[in-house]
């Protein structure tokens, strides 16, 4: 059954390792445990990744154990003037489960620390707090942010995606979307300010063991329509997504599902504008570029290709009962990746 909706609390994976019930949720019902899972430690891929936006600017932080490769990372983006981005990346060796990445999004802290870079996550009540300090974030300038997000009492996007050529992969996902962002950033001279009357954030959490070559398309975003908050979550592209896609949009709460997305992205260029259409009608939009925040890494085992592009979207989001919301100039991101790791 295509989005078929799982709403039973147990464990995600049986015996053998394999997922039990692959599906969509509004709330992480499947119980995430990294010692039920039967591939090699080198294999398991658990990351925390922040995204918080404002009209002007915006900043990302991942923490993540990738098995034998660790990769925190932190990006500033300002889309003022002539835009740029700078994002400052520290890799460690097989960290094999020694940042203890929390088994749910419910509870649990994450921290990581060197000699160059404080990062940390603290999760209290509904309250989510990020510090940051980055010595020599760029042209030797430190990068610091001490932000509060606050968790809206509303559906997510959870998914449970398994590998046809795999029985033993799977992709575990939330998103949270509309998360009121409030504090500053500072970067050299310069403070960034997000306020929580019009600012947002996304948790993208993923816990699993992956294929080792895959390409995905991206997209999420938070705004206010007609005062009430609003987010949208679109993706394909890895895994086996038969049971049900992560496409959803969010209004004022309450997750309403989506069927399948397709990004038309020009072939020629990242920065021209995008048209984004849902096989249901219910998600037409424009997504007009700001900047292209493009990375690429190859190193024999490891290559990735990213791009993750700012911009803004235009269209009509409908709900299910058939409202339809108009979206103006809604800053967010789509993007495409494609990983080998």
């Amino acid at each position: 059954m295509r989005n078929h909706e799982v709403t039973k609390v147990q464990r995600l994976l049986n015996e053998d390792g394999t997922l039990k019930e692959p599906g969509w949720s509004r709330k992480l019902y499947q119980i995430y445990d990294r010692n039920d899972i039967k591939k090699r430690a080198t294999r398991i891929k658990e990351w925390d990744y922040y995204l918080v936006l404002a009209k002007d600017y915006g900043v990302a932080f991942t923490i993540s154990d990738d098995g034998y490769i660790g990769l925190q990372s932190v990006s500033l983006l300002d889309f003022r003037g002539t835009p740029w981005e700078h994002t400052e990346t520290v890799l460690s060796a097989f960290p094999m489960g020694k940042l203890k990445m929390p088994s749910t999004t419910d509870k649990g802290d994450v921290m990581y620390k060197d000699k160059r870079l404080y990062l940390e996550y603290k999760k209290r009540g509904n309250m989510r707090k990020i510090v940051c300090v980055f010595k020599n974030f760029h042209e030797g300038k430190t990068f610091t942010c001490d932000l509060t997000l606050t968790q809206p009492d509303g559906d997510t996007m959870v998914i449970a995606t398994p590998w046809k050529e795999d029985k033993h992969a799977f992709y575990y996902n939330q998103k949270i979307n509309c998360m009121r962002a409030s504090g500053t950033c500072t970067y050299g001279s310069e403070t960034y300010t997000f306020n929580s009357d019009t600012d947002f954030a996304t948790l993208d959490w993923g816990r699993g063991v992956w294929t080792y070559d895959n390409t995905w398309n991206w997209g999420s975003g938070n705004g206010i329509i007609n005062g009430k908050d609003f987010g949208f979550n679109i993706g394909y592209g890895f895994g086996d997504t038969t049971a049900a896609s992560e496409n959803i949009i969010f209004y004022d709460g309450v997750g309403h599902k989506l069927d399948d997305i397709t990004f038309n992205i020009p072939e020629d260029s990242y920065t021209k504008p995008w048209t984004i259409t849902s096989s249901d009608k219910r998600f037409e939009m424009t997504f007009t570029p700001i900047i292209d925040r493009a990375a690429k890494i190859d190193v024999k085992l490891i290559v990735t290709d990213q791009h993750q592009v700012f911009g803004k979207m235009n269209g009509v989001a409908v709900l299910d009962d058939g409202t339809k919301l108009e979206v103006k100039d809604l800053v967010c991101f789509c993007e495409r990746v494609h990983n080998k790791y």
